[in-house]
């Protein structure tokens, strides 16, 4: 499986299928994660996820793969496990992008879209204000 091309409409239908699985569906911004949105705008927030990515994802054997995602603290955070882009097995399983090697550039910009998109999708729905995916999930894999 290749990396789709960032186009908005192949990008809203896997947000669209992601937001169908129940642990994918129960993230969205929620106070402070959605207030630091609101405050640092798209720009600067894609800035972020493209240096956080860099750091935690991107590279061949991520440091603590499958547990470097944080639930919460940032918007970018929230963004990847909405968005199957937490690691490296998710980004495999969700988005065709083999483990066991870097990024390529296309790949790095391609999962800084996904979490772009999602998180200004997030702001214009009004998001949700459910129960914490942390609290309801403790099975899962994150710290």
């Amino acid at each position: 499986m290749t990396t789709p091309a960032p186009d908005p409409r192949t990008l809203d239908r896997r947000l669209d299928a992601l937001a169908r699985q129940p642990f994918r569906a129960k993230f969205h911004l929620r106070g402070r994660d959605r207030a630091t949105a609101a405050l640092k705008g798209p720009a600067t927030l894609r800035w972020h996820a493209y240096d956080l990515i860099a750091k935690r994802l991107a590279p061949a054997e991520p440091y603590k793969d499958g547990r470097q995602t944080p639930y919460r603290g940032h918007p970018v955070f929230v963004a990847q496990h909405a968005t199957a882009t937490c690691c490296r097995s998710c980004l495999q399983r969700w988005h065709g992008i083999p483990k066991g090697r870097a990024l390529t550039r296309t790949e790095h910009a391609y999962v800084v879209e996904v979490i772009s998109r999602w998180i200004a999708r997030e702001m214009t729905d009004g998001g949700s204000s459910g129960q914490d995916p942390c609290r309801s999930d403790p099975g899962h894999e994150i710290s």
